[in-house]
């Protein structure tokens, strides 16, 4: 994997290699190693930010060029605010701000991890590294022409001062990891649906087994043979053949129940005969940001090499509009055996996921299922873009998951369920029907969902609002966002890993 930014870890004390980064508080004072550091530039650091009204507050930066009395070629000081009131995700903001002063071209950065009252501890100085390589990612893969500004790619390098460096350098291996799987996922829901079809997207996840993954690609006639007629049905009007891949991490002890992680992997999305309007047809390449999820998850856990038993599960379908595509009035019979009519075809990634949660709720019997879906437009409309919708039968993994949310700044928001809901998507002629229409679109979306997790403990994330197409951030800037990995990531390891 290609990384813009490479970091290491040097001692406090080593000498500043080009730019110089540090941190001051709202009085602007620094921790004694970087006041040692900056010598007599302290001064200098007081002039500019009077010159330039900088005050120190959380996220401000002041840029000093040439600064005399220092070898570096570049001074920016980062504000922290008030001493105190840092957050574990301050830090991984104050890595991506660092890395936004960088430029194309190779260059070499010396932070100094230091708050005024002494070195971060080693999990602050990894969500400095991790937020370096986050904001640092860049999809430009097929572009032959730069603008000016942009000639070549960025390469820096990157010494990290900290107070303990074999305990940074021991933890992150396992935040690298992390970081790797949100890149995979943002590469994924990058691409274009030319290049990424079910078959390559398939093809992609198999690339896990480097890592011990074990990888089980059904094809459409596997898929006949099991039933899975709802995800089938969104396929056939497509000239490239659905697939599902199941992936499998075994870390933990064998014969343990599994957790399990379900992606909807709609390569593109015209909508099926349900035609969506022409304009922005185009950003539904990224109706594959579940999957994309779910793979750069199963690389994060089996990199890191967690200890847990673990299931991804990924359906991959085009939703096109051909003379063999579904019809709305069509009658389709899940692998669950229960049937749904067709109402709306645009209404296409619940039926992806009715079977693939369905198989993976008999075939793996996980202790929990949770499932990620670029699935609603109702969701954006209710939530915006910071947080995820949620959809839980259980109270204690939605509350794990809302404290997940909150630690790893990717937030989710629990919405209800309820059997009332469920009179809108029953059917006359089937069992049910794949749309409620209007009114509570992402809650009859998550009930229908909801018949056919068979009573296994499940949540529904609804991000069709944080996978794609977000504003950016201090930690991506790219339109792709890989939102979700470090999310479960963390649930796993603070609540389903073996100590």
């Amino acid at each position: 994997m290609s990384d813009a930014i490479k970091v290491g870890f040097v001692p406090l004390a080593s000498a500043a290699r080009g730019i110089l980064v540090v941190f001051c508080d709202e009085a602007l004072k620094v921790g004694p190693a970087t006041a040692k550091a900056l010598g007599d530039a302290g001064e200098l650091v007081k002039r500019a930010a009077a010159a330039g009204s900088f005050k120190g507050k959380s996220g401000a930066a002041l840029d000093i060029l040439a600064p005399e009395g220092l070898k570096a070629e570049r001074l920016i000081v980062i504000g922290t605010g008030k001493a105190g009131g840092l957050k574990g995700n301050d830090f991984l903001k104050f890595g991506g701000l660092a890395a936004s002063k960088l430029k194309p071209g190779s260059a070499a950065m010396t932070i100094l991890a230091e708050l005024p009252d002494g070195a971060v501890n080693t999990e602050q100085a990894l969500a400095i590294a991790s937020g370096l390589r986050l904001r640092a990612y860049k999809f430009d893969r097929y572009k032959t022409k730069k603008k000016e500004g942009e000639e070549g790619a960025l390469r820096a390098d990157v010494s990290l001062a900290v107070g303990d460096v074999a305990a940074a350098k021991k933890a992150f291996a396992s935040a690298g990891a992390v970081v790797d799987g949100v890149i995979i996922a943002r590469d994924l829901v990058n691409e274009p649906p030319n290049v990424l079809f079910p078959e390559e997207f398939a093809r992609r996840a198999g690339q896990l087994r480097k890592l011990g993954v074990r990888i089980e690609v059904l094809d459409v006639k596997a898929m006949q043979k099991l039933g899975m007629g709802a995800l089938l049905g969104v396929g056939q009007g497509s000239a490239r053949p659905s697939r599902t891949v199941i992936m499998r991490w075994d870390g933990g002890k064998k014969g343990d129940a599994p957790v399990a992680f379900v992606g909807k992997g709609v390569c593109f999305d015209t909508g099926g005969i349900s035609i969506k309007p022409a304009g922005s047809m185009e950003d539904m390449k990224g109706d594959m940001g579940g999957a994309a999820c779910v793979v750069g998850l199963m690389h994060a856990l089996a990199a890191r090499k967690a200890r847990v038993n673990v299931v991804g599960a990924i359906g991959l379908v085009e939703n096109m509009p051909d003379g063999n595509a579904q019809r709305p009035g069509d009658i389709v019979t899940s692998m669950s055996g229960q049937t749904i009519e067709i109402i709306n075809t645009d209404a296409e990634g619940r039926l992806v996921l009715a079977d693939v949660l369905w198989y993976v709720a008999k075939k793996t019997k996980p202790k929990f299922m949770v499932d990620l879906a670029t699935l609603t437009g109702a969701i954006v409309v209710a939530l915006g873009t910071e947080h995820a919708g949620m959809f839980s039968n259980n109270d204690e993994l939605a509350e794990r998951l809302l404290a997940a949310g909150i630690e790893s700044g990717e937030k989710v928001w629990r919405l209800p369920l309820g059997p009332e809901y469920d009179k809108l998507i029953d059917s006359q002629f089937a069992d049910m029907k794949n749309t409620g229409g209007r009114h509570g679109g992402s809650i009859t979306a998550a009930q229908f969902l909801q018949r056919f997790v068979d009573g296994t403990p499940w949540a529904h994330l609804d991000i069709a609002g944080t996978a794609m197409g977000a504003p950016k951030t201090d930690i991506n800037q790219s339109w792709g966002s890989g939102y979700g990995v470090r999310l479960l990531d963390r649930l796993v390891a603070d609540h389903y890993e073996r100590k």
